[in-house]
């Protein structure tokens, strides 16, 4: 619902190791910012922005200001946090693979589950990361 109500230049990723690293990779487009989401379940009214992601030891950190994005977030209603934690799983895949094709230019965001993305965070989240967000 809220990847609809954003910019129209949008994809969804396969739900799979290797399929979303196929997906990113064919990507032939340069992008100056990629804005990614995943949902955690234990999130009801807030958004968690991912500063890393990991794989093998090694972090690999998004180049654009979080802190500017967490604070359009927060003006527009919602709570938001950024974390210096990288998850463990799809998600940290996909910001991997997505922070090293376009050098550091995205930002991973986890959202709540569809049960408790209202909207009014659709509405906040729209406005706070639509076409007038400048990193």
């Amino acid at each position: 619902m809220l990847v609809n109500e954003l910019p129209p230049e949008h994809l969804l990723l396969t739900n799979s190791f290797a399929g979303l690293k196929k997906d990113i990779e064919s990507i032939d487009k340069e992008y100056n910012l990629v804005i990614m989401f995943g949902v955690d379940k234990t999130l009801t009214s807030s958004v968690r922005i991912e500063k890393y992601a990991a794989k093998e030891g090694i972090r690999n950190a998004s180049s654009l200001n979080l802190e500017k994005i967490a604070e359009s977030i927060n003006d527009a209603g919602v709570q938001v946090v950024i974390s210096e934690r990288p998850t463990a799983y799809l998600c940290n895949e996909a910001y991997w693979h997505a922070l090293d094709k376009f050098s550091g230019r995205a930002v991973f965001i986890h959202i709540p589950t569809i049960m408790h993305m209202n909207k009014h965070m659709i509405e906040a989240m729209k406005l706070a990361l639509g076409e007038n967000l400048y990193i």
